[in-house]
């Protein structure tokens, strides 16, 4: 039988994730993750391979993007209502005021995203920027200096 069939362990998760059992269990108690419903006979919870996919997505927008747990929270909280609202838009044929409504509510999520990612960027800019300048002063120095012992050591 394959892992996936019988589930995955949150150790075997963890494993396979990069990331350690108490992180897991963390994300799940601060609703980063759905708590694991299924359980083994040994009443260990069991994950799927939809939970390991899910966890690499929150770990590469922690890594990714440096946000805080309170803004990767949200982050994760406008991809599940957007999933939800996709679901509910394949699920059948809503008619056409609730299409309107699904669309608009998805925009919402994806501009919240959006607006997150978009400060984490200015962010980056301005630390990119500082950093310049900083390297700008210090070749300017290390020139300085340079050209200070240059005159002072004569010729040889």
């Amino acid at each position: 039988m394959s892992a996936g069939a019988r589930g995955l362990r949150i150790g075997e998760v963890a494993a396979r994730t990069g990331t350690t059992p108490r992180t897991i269990r963390y994300y799940e108690e601060i609703g980063l993750l759905p708590v694991s419903g299924e359980r083994s006979s040994g009443a260990h919870r069991l994950y799927d391979e939809s939970d390991v996919e899910r966890l690499r997505e929150v770990l590469r927008l922690k890594d990714l993007l440096g946000v805080s747990l309170d803004e990767l929270r949200e982050l994760v909280a406008a991809e599940r209502a957007r999933a939800e609202l996709r679901r509910e838009w394949h699920s059948g044929t809503p008619g056409t005021a609730r299409q309107r409504e699904i669309l608009e509510e998805a925009l919402r999520h994806a501009e919240r995203q959006l607006r997150l990612v978009g400060r984490r960027r200015e962010e980056i800019t301005r630390l990119e920027a500082d950093l310049q300048d900083k390297c700008g002063r210090l070749r300017a120095r290390l020139a300085a200096l340079e050209q200070a012992i240059s005159p002072a050591a004569g010729p040889r």
